[in-house]
């Protein structure tokens, strides 16, 4: 998007996050009316939001996949990302932040910092993306500003701004005292496109003047320029106050916070503002790093079109009407419409059918893409999320991005004999846009098992067989997605040996195996000497084990966090092939493995609970019942008490009626993966 605009200085790729229900979806919707890229504002209640389109949004009122779209706002052309704020989806928002510039945080003037918000925080802060706090809901009954932001400070460790501070709240809010340029603004039409500006009401006059003096003082650390004048008893100008706020946003991880209600249509130009004065261009951020596939030496590239062309897959989508449709973060060089490209992640060379820039399901095409630009392509072929395109003269792969395992499953078959084949297919094409949904077959009773994030992630993929791919399927209940591991190092032989008339079959192997730390996944090595097995046998070997750790020894399930070594073996001259090795891998790891102490590990997740006081030892009662560790319990807006807990995902199911029930409808929660533990 942005494909063609020539100057990199003016582009923003910015992404909007937030938890679930803090406004997002809203608030993007404003920013695309004032910027005249739509019409009409649509609603998420009235299911007419541009950005919220696939029909379990609609129905839902919730965003589910990262859209993305663009608008022209003073010089700048901005892309946009509006990401999901429920936590089954944490992907989705993970994959946008890899390719994203600077992000708009919105939190809720009510429910301040929630969980969702913090682990969209985290993210952030671990791509070290600079970022604009925006207060919404201001209109609300029990909206207040000052407490957000001390909340900010406190459980985000932000370091927290304030542009400007609201005038009133709940009804009575009116608009925003701009402490920049010293005024009151307020917006009185009813789609608050006429900004009124008026001198600041006298009852706030000494608190801005307050809240301006802090500012100042603030960004005196970030500018000596600034300072310089501060000090002298001068008054910078308001362009010089940007520049130092741009500069702190920038460099010191200063966080500008602005307030408004989307809804209501009040303050939501000055966000566009911001977004333009204070987030970073393509330029402003550190040159892309990647490694050369040949020499494995590291390559850099800057954010220019002159450089040679370099690009991240972050997103695949399949598309009715076009197929699979390619979401593309160029970051170096040129791509036009029918060129050839090097995906260098997997050696192949694909040529590029056409161009698209996307304005949520709408698209439009260009004929070319550029450094900083985010598109859409088509004809790609099957490219997976992650993958780097480049130019073939110089190759290089970029950082790919590493998403959670799944920790529920349910079986799933399709309801009937005609809908099989259509039923793979469609699995296929959520599998290749999902990189945290799983498929695969369970040997012991034949059932095609689904994996995912959570219970709502499972009911929308389902939801999508019905209505994008109009597969009907059953599916089972949910289930928790256990694995197995090993304690202990322990070593077993597998003797593979087939004599018929004709050439035998003859396969020998000792494997050694020992625990890996958890999250190791699996390691395999040969310290065999002296040829006992001839080196062209021993990936067979691998393999064999590999398959054998598709369904551990011990009840089925996957076995994880293994390290498996060829330690001696034999062969025959004549009997001895690729066949017989992988089969006496297996047999030797299956050996070894019921003597290496073997455990079942389940999914261990991070709760945390939200509820009124009186409901307390109820709410720790029951999750102690369930196995939960309580890990710290704090104190939160509104006489609310926050839990945080760790519990195995086995006793969480239906956990949303429970609580309800114990609470009265009170409490909320969110829940995440965090670890596998051995079953206690």
């Amino acid at each position: 998007m942005g494909a063609g605009n020539g100057n990199l200085v003016n582009t923003r790729n910015i992404g909007i996050a937030a938890h679930i229900d803090a406004g997002k979806t809203t608030t993007t919707e404003r920013m695309l009316f004032y910027s005249g890229r739509v019409h009409r504002m649509g609603e998420v209640d009235d299911g007419n939001a541009t950005m919220d389109y696939l029909p379990q949004e609609m129905e839902r009122g919730i965003t589910i996949t990262s859209a993305a779209t663009t608008y022209n706002w003073r010089e700048c052309v901005v892309n946009i990302i509006d990401t999901p704020g429920h936590v089954d989806f944490t992907a989705e928002v993970e994959r946008s932040l890899r390719v994203l510039d600077g992000l708009v945080v919105i939190l809720c003037a009510v429910g301040g910092v929630q969980p969702q918000s913090e682990t969209v925080w985290r993210q952030a802060n671990k791509y070290h993306i600079p970022r604009i706090a925006f207060i919404n809901k201001m209109d609300r009954m029990g909206a207040n500003f000052h407490d957000v932001l001390h909340q900010m400070r406190k459980r985000l460790g932000a370091d927290g701004l304030a542009l400007q501070i609201p005038i009133g709240a709940e009804d009575a809010f009116e608009g925003v005292v701009d402490l920049i340029e010293r005024k009151a603004v307020y917006w009185r039409d009813e789609l608050g496109v006429e900004p009124v500006e008026e001198p600041i009401p006298a009852a706030l006059a000494e608190l801005a003047e307050a809240f301006r003096e802090h500012l100042i003082v603030s960004l005196a650390d970030a500018s000596p320029e600034l300072e310089e004048k501060y000090f002298s008893g001068e008054d910078p100008t308001p362009a010089e106050m940007r520049a130092a706020i741009r500069k702190g946003c920038l460099e010191k991880g200063l966080v500008p916070v602005l307030c408004g209600s989307a809804f209501k249509n009040k303050a939501v130009q000055p966000l566009l503002d911001a977004i333009c004065y204070y987030l970073p261009s393509p330029v402003d951020i550190p040159p892309v790093e990647g490694i050369d596939p040949d020499s494995g030496e590291t390559v850099v590239r800057r954010a220019s079109p002159e450089e040679p062309f370099s690009a991240l897959v972050f997103k695949v989508v399949s598309d009715a009407f076009t197929g699979q449709l390619s979401y593309l973060r160029v970051y170096s060089g040129r791509i036009a419409n029918g060129e050839t490209v090097l995906n260098s992640t997997t050696g192949r060379k694909v040529r590029v059918g056409r161009l698209l820039r996307m304005h949520a399901n709408r698209r439009e095409d260009v004929q070319q893409a550029q450094a900083g630009d985010i598109v859409a392509a088509v004809g790609l072929g099957k490219v997976m999320t992650g993958e780097t395109l480049c130019d073939p003269r110089h190759p290089l792969v970029l950082e790919r991005i590493t998403f959670p395992e799944p920790v529920i499953s349910m079986a799933i078959e399709a309801k009937s004999k005609a809908d099989e084949e259509r039923l793979a297919e469609a699995l296929e094409k959520i599998l290749g846009e999902d990189p945290t949904f799983a498929v695969r077959t369970d040997k012991e009773t034949g059932q095609q098992i689904i994996s995912g994030m959570g219970e709502l992630h499972l009911e929308i993929v389902k939801d999508r067989l019905r209505r994008e791919f109009s597969v009907e399927s059953n599916v089972g209940k949910p289930m928790v997605a256990y694995k197995e591991t090993i304690t202990q190092i322990a070593t077993g032989r597998g003797q593979f040996i087939r004599q018929t008339g004709g050439k035998g079959m003859y396969g020998d192997v000792t494997l050694r195996l020992e625990p890996l730390p958890r999250g190791g996944g699996f390691e395999f090595a040969d310290e065999t000497v002296g040829g006992c097995i001839p080196k062209e046998f021993i990936p067979a070997v691998e393999v064999g084990a590999r398959e054998a750790m598709e369904s551990g020894p011990m009840q089925g399930y996957p076995v994880t966090d293994v390290r498996a070594v060829v330690v001696d073996g034999s062969w025959h001259e004549v009997d001895s092939n690729e066949v017989a090795f992988k089969i006496a891998g297996a047999m030797a790891f299956r050996d070894a493995y019921m003597k290496a102490s073997p455990v079942i590990l389940e999914p261990v997740m991070l709760v945390e609970v939200v509820t009124p006081e009186a409901h307390m030892g109820d709410v720790i009662n029951d999750l102690t019942s369930k196995g939960a560790a309580i890990q710290e319990m704090f104190p939160s807006p509104g006489d609310t008490q926050t839990i945080i807990a760790h519990a195995p995902l086995a006793g969480m199911f239906g956990y949303a009626t429970q609580l309800r029930s114990l609470t009265q409808g009170r409490a909320t929660y969110t829940m995440q993966p965090l670890t596998y533990q051995p079953v206690a």
